[in-house]
């Protein structure tokens, strides 16, 4: 399950995706996770589904490695679908007893999951084809106009570098040690959630002392660089919009304007 989380992994490339300006590329996540939002029909998900698949593959990255990403949030979605299958009301196709299974709740459950894995994909796409560093920069320029409010953007913006870049390593740290803790006999596999909740505490405590410890390495080293803010803080690579970044952007705006007039003009079922 740790090997499975894709969050704060970021795969290297060449493609638009990757040379596209991290500022265009949140703005436009936003947009789409906007619009996945509020889309109703099945062929509204179907061309986001599609918008995806191209975007993976023009961006190079690997799909096995993309679907990776939702297995750690399946309980999630099997967990929404079956509250919405039954507890949403109306046209009764099973029933027994108290149960009822309706077409609405059928339906909520299908496109609320398919709201939940293509909002996963999407963000993920962002993620795996940007570096924490420019992720970072981006929102940090985004989130300037905030600063003459007295808001602490730049910490902001260092506080979510520092959480990315740090993933990866936690939760290489997290499989060792429960690697170390399978060598002694714990099962991690079987038994009831409880049974395993408790199995995993011997896991939790040395993980916490490992987080514990590089935090305090990696602020004694940013003192010693004599850090103290963003306050005359320059960057050695300045963030500058380029032809790639209006034709990602023309492909989306083109996108969004078919997407809506499928969505509220043809009204699909």
């Amino acid at each position: 399950m740790v090997k499975d989380i894709t969050l704060g992994q970021y795969i290297p490339g060449n493609s638009l995706i990757h040379r596209a300006d991290p500022r265009v590329k949140l703005i436009l996540t936003f947009i789409l996770m906007t619009t996945i939002m509020i889309v109703k029909s099945y062929t509204a998900f179907l061309m986001i589904a599609g918008l995806i698949l191209v975007t993976v593959f023009s961006g190079k990255i690997p799909f096995v490695y993309t679907l990776k990403g939702l297995k750690p949030i399946m309980p999630v979605v099997i967990f929404t679908a079956l509250i919405n299958i039954f507890t949403t009301e109306g046209t009764v196709l099973y029933g027994f007893k108290f149960i009822h299974i309706t077409y609405e709740g059928l339906d909520m459950a299908a496109k609320t999951s398919l709201r939940i894995v293509t909002l996963i994909i999407g963000t993920s796409i962002m993620l795996l084809t940007t570096t924490p560093l420019s992720l970072t920069d981006g929102i940090e320029r985004l989130l300037y106009p905030l600063s003459r409010i007295g808001l602490p953007v730049h910490e902001f913006a260092m506080m979510m570098n520092i959480a990315l870049r740090f993933i990866p390593t936690l939760l290489e740290e997290t499989d060792k040690v429960m690697k170390a803790q399978a060598s002694r006999g714990v099962d991690f596999e079987t038994g009831g959630i409880i049974e395993r909740g408790k199995n995993f505490i011997p896991v939790l405590v040395p993980l916490f002392v490992s987080a514990l410890r590089r935090a305090d390495e990696l602020a004694v080293a940013m003192e010693a660089r004599c850090y103290n803010g963003g306050k005359g803080r320059t960057r050695m690579k300045q963030l500058k919009l380029t032809k790639v970044d209006l034709q990602i952007t023309l492909v989306l705006v083109v996108f969004e304007f078919v997407l809506l007039y499928v969505q509220y003009v043809k009204m699909p079922v």
